[in-house]
């Protein structure tokens, strides 16, 4: 079976692969019934329908017909280099890494390096504007998380706070 739209079944396997290791994580903590849901129940469902909609979308991709058959470009280095360094320095600088000696940062340092390390992967972003983002969304996380939800998780590092 000839595949007429690349992007469209690549991605589809994609999801296929992501939603199945969702929900397969997901048995691994009690799912519960739909009446009363257990931690595992949200995650089973969504991957599920993750890997519906992986299923559905690469079939169509092997149906329906495209003018040029959508082929796959080239891969995005720099973004998607700058895009991990970002989420993995954002898990690092919040909950610190022992192994290391790096101490928590807490969450405003966090989401700063957060947005400006991923404000890396494009060549259109200024630094103002990045910095405009990360202050906006530093305090919309205070609020909606320390203020709101009252999670108690460390705003500030150690050294500043203490």
């Amino acid at each position: 079976m000839k595949i007429k739209s690349q992007k469209n079944f690549f991605s589809g396997l994609l999801f296929m692969v992501v939603g199945i290791a969702f929900a397969w994580g997901a048995t691994r903590y009690d799912v519960g019934t739909a009446a009363q849901m257990g931690p595992g129940y949200f995650p089973l469902a969504l991957g599920s329908l993750m890997a519906i909609l992986g299923i559905v979308l690469a079939m169509t991709a092997l149906v329906v017909e495209t003018e040029t058959g959508d082929p796959v470009g080239r891969w995005a280095w720099r973004p998607l280099f700058f895009v991990l360094l970002a989420n993995v320095s954002f898990g690092a600088l919040l909950g610190g890494l022992p192994a290391i000696g790096l101490r928590p940062m807490g969450l405003i340092v966090a989401i700063v390096a957060l947005v400006l390390i991923a404000s890396l992967a494009s060549k259109k972003v200024h630094l103002r504007g990045a910095l405009v983002l990360a202050i906006v969304l530093a305090v919309g996380c205070y609020v909606g998380f320390i203020w709101a939800l009252q999670l108690p998780m460390q705003v500030w590092p150690a050294r500043i706070t203490s």
